[in-house]
């Protein structure tokens, strides 16, 4: 069968493009304003990508099927050539769930933060284990090098995101999926574009719990209000929540080092061992134990686990090292979320210290910050850089001026990238940091920089 996947450079969609070619089907896609790694990775794959959503392309290749991501809306020339001409189309979740899911034992992972970094440990703790699980991961994991594969039966992994799954099905995705184990690592207002505010979310997770099985599991925070607000509403799974400190039927860590990278993991008051990683920050702390428990209903032992994080390696844009010049690193960050933000900047923090600086290097491209959720929240978030550049182009540069004002004098805001790039170079010195948070290209700035200053020694 020949698929053909409109929105194909998305982190999803492009796993699907992925998992239709390992099954048979032969698979060509069309996408707009595409960069790495998910470009990349199609191009490795032998997957044809052609830029824009000309309608013709369609009318040429003639496909099978069409699939369409939650990105396209009516309007769009090849969604309307698809609907006009009665071509069979499908959306990626649905095409997930009937083709790849049906008899897979689906560990899911959900929450506002922190889904890809955990999806990847869990994938990484099965693979280690030698259970050989498919999994679909909205990033690159290190440890795998692409973002999806089959594997076999019966495990298969699964970034379970919130997002409505397509302009013709509101539901968030992950209700498609069906798990038998789900991680809620935390729940808060996002997707502004999507929901009308955090109750409606609560709403969506609280459909997803309702597809569990009553031998599922569902592994969550226990200081998290919403996810028990969710809870709340109605639960016919296992439970097992991860704790501040060791207490019955609960996960808990204690650090050994203040920067996340080493710590202890306790299950019902009992040490399970010390894990040892390169990773930081509590939030991936967090990822950890709830990986960790997941990797344990599927039948691993928590020893392995641990083994296992001590060989992860990430995933790529999550705290990425870009490269280092003349002492100066430049990192490539995912966050565009205030609560990523700062966990990602104290993560680093308590790994550098207070005498080297961090500059934040921040794009805020989401919808969500787009339309301002965020304005009162996002200074807090900052507060541990030294120095905060913003792109802002000009279509949205006077959105934040609220932040701007929040942030004092150590904000900085350009609408042109080469400027913005040419003045950080200027300002650096020696055993600075540059971390470049972004969910999008970010139009290659950490090759600018990497570049003007290898130009500038």
């Amino acid at each position: 069968m020949h698929l053909h996947i409109l929105g194909i450079c998305g982190t999803f969609m492009g796993g699907i493009a992925l998992l239709a070619r390992a099954n048979g089907h032969k698979v060509t896609g069309q996408d707009a304003h595409v960069y790495p790694p998910m470009s990349t990775q199609l191009e490795e794959q032998g997957i044809e990508l052609i830029q824009g959503f000309d309608e013709s392309v369609i009318k040429d290749l003639c496909p099978d099927s069409v699939v369409i991501g939650n990105a396209l809306s009516r309007g769009n020339s090849a969604v309307e050539y698809v609907l006009e001409h009665n071509i069979p189309y499908t959306s990626g979740a649905q095409w997930l769930a009937e083709n790849i899911l049906t008899d897979r034992w689906v560990l899911a992972v959900a929450g506002t933060h922190g889904k890809t970094s955990t999806s990847s440990m869990l994938a990484w703790i099965l693979e280690y284990a030698h259970l050989n699980p498919g999994f679909l991961i909205g990033g690159v994991p290190e440890n795998f090098g692409v973002s999806a594969k089959n594997g076999e039966l019966p495990f298969f992994v699964v970034e379970a995101d919130e997002y409505d799954t397509a302009f013709f099905d509101k539901r968030s995705k992950f209700v498609h999926y069906h798990p038998r184990t789900v991680v809620l690592n935390n729940l808060e207002f996002d997707h502004a574009d999507i929901f009308e505010d955090l109750p409606a979310i609560k709403k969506q997770f609280h459909h997803l719990i309702r597809t569990i099985p009553s031998q599922g599991l569902i592994i969550y925070p226990q200081a998290d209000p919403a996810i028990n607000d969710v809870l709340s509403m109605g639960c016919w799974s296992q439970l097992e929540k991860v704790a501040d400190t060791p207490e019955h039927k609960a996960w808990s860590v204690h650090l050994l080092v203040d920067d996340g990278s080493h710590f202890e993991l306790f299950w019902q008051e009992d040490s399970q061992g010390i894990v040892k990683w390169d990773l930081l920050g509590m939030h991936n702390v967090s990822n950890a134990v709830t990986a960790i428990a997941a990797a344990r209903h599927a039948g691993v032992p928590v020893k392995y686990a641990i083994e296992a994080l001590a060989e992860f390696k990430n995933v790529k844009r999550r705290m990425e090292v870009k490269g280092c010049v003349n002492g100066v690193t430049v990192y490539d960050d995912f966050a565009h979320h205030p609560t990523a933000i700062a966990t990602t900047i104290d993560g680093l923090r308590r790994k550098v210290g207070s005498k080297e600086r961090i500059i934040a290097i921040l794009e805020p491209r989401s919808n969500t910050m787009k339309m301002q959720i965020h304005n009162k929240t996002l200074p807090d978030s900052l507060q541990q850089a030294d120095e905060v550049y913003f792109y802002l182009p000009d279509d949205y540069v006077d959105k934040f001026d609220d932040t701007l004002g929040l942030l004092g004098s150590k904000a900085h805001a350009y609408s042109d990238l080469t400027l913005l790039s040419s003045t950080i170079i200027e300002q650096v010195q020696d055993k600075d940091h540059l971390l470049v948070m972004s969910n999008g290209g970010f139009g290659g700035i950490h090759n600018k920089l990497l570049t003007g200053l290898k130009n500038a020694q």
